[in-house]
């Protein structure tokens, strides 16, 4: 997918957490784990929930601000896929599942604010704050749920 404008952003992090979703749900059903299959079955649920949010923000954004270019930071900055499965969730343990799941939200977390940062009409920069503020905000709480299913 070439990604030029914000609205290509928006659908590239939708596909991102749809993705992630289905890869986090195949390897639930095959982990070995009973704490890892649990985490990874709340995890692809939850990358589902996101897949909905960032759809509804791209369905309902303000029209100047999807329409904004942003090819500079994607051409320096290639964004990579699928590099999620390419350590396959299969193989480990909680604490290692969440590290990869924050590292793959930090990244888009990352390009929202760089975005944000280089945004000069206020609707594109509101969008993308509100875009950053969720995936922060949802990383607190995947890792705030993990941790209370590690005192299980």
């Amino acid at each position: 997918m070439q990604i030029e404008t914000i609205r290509d952003v928006l659908h590239w992090t939708k596909d991102f957490h749809q993705q992630l979703s289905q890869c986090l749900s195949h390897c639930a059903d095959n982990n070995t784990d009973e704490r890892a299959r649990m985490i990874l079955a709340y995890l692809s649920e939850h990358e589902k929930t996101l897949t909905d949010v960032v759809s509804g923000f791209e369905k309902n954004g303000d029209e100047h601000a999807l329409n904004t270019w942003c090819y500079q930071y994607v051409h320096h900055n290639p964004i990579t896929r699928h590099v999620h499965c390419d350590a396959p969730f299969v193989e480990l343990d909680t604490a290692q599942i969440m590290d990869v799941i924050v590292d793959q939200h930090q990244q888009v977390i990352e390009l929202y604010r760089y975005l944000a940062s280089r945004a000069a009409i206020s609707s594109t920069r509101e969008l993308l704050e509100s875009l950053c503020s969720l995936e922060e905000h949802e990383v607190m709480r995947l890792a705030q749920s993990s941790n209370r299913l590690g005192d299980l």
